[in-house]
């Protein structure tokens, strides 16, 4: 079992910044892939960013340039950068830790922490 929890969430202005955290419960980078999702009232849970076992990032097309995905192997912690927020970045955030073995998918997910950009 893998636990996950989520911190650095809050309510930010519009061209603000937060760092959000994911500390997982035991060493797990060097086999799992972990993302950072995000999901809105009435919307699909959606992949922000992500960061392979193997070291390779990913994000979505509305965060690049503005979202940093990072990770801290001594702390087994999970982190997510974002700088020049927008409204449409309120959503609740979720740490995803995901592998695959012999096709067979095992994941994990943190509680979520809900992120509000308002002014």
């Amino acid at each position: 079992q893998v636990q996950l929890v989520e911190s650095g969430g809050g309510l930010v202005q519009p061209g603000g910044s937060l760092r959000l955290s994911c500390a997982a419960s035991r060493t797990i980078f060097d086999i799992y892939n972990m993302g950072w999702y995000r999901q809105a009232p009435g919307k699909q849970r959606e992949l922000v960013a992500g960061i392979s076992s193997g070291g390779d990032i990913q994000y979505a097309d509305s965060v690049k340039g503005r979202f940093t995905i990072s990770r801290d192997n001594a702390k087994n912690t999970v982190y997510l950068q974002m700088n020049s927020l927008k409204p449409e970045d309120t959503a609740v955030y979720y740490c995803n830790a995901e592998k695959y073995i012999v096709g067979v998918r095992y994941y994990y997910w943190g509680q979520g922490t809900q992120v509000t950009v308002s002014s």
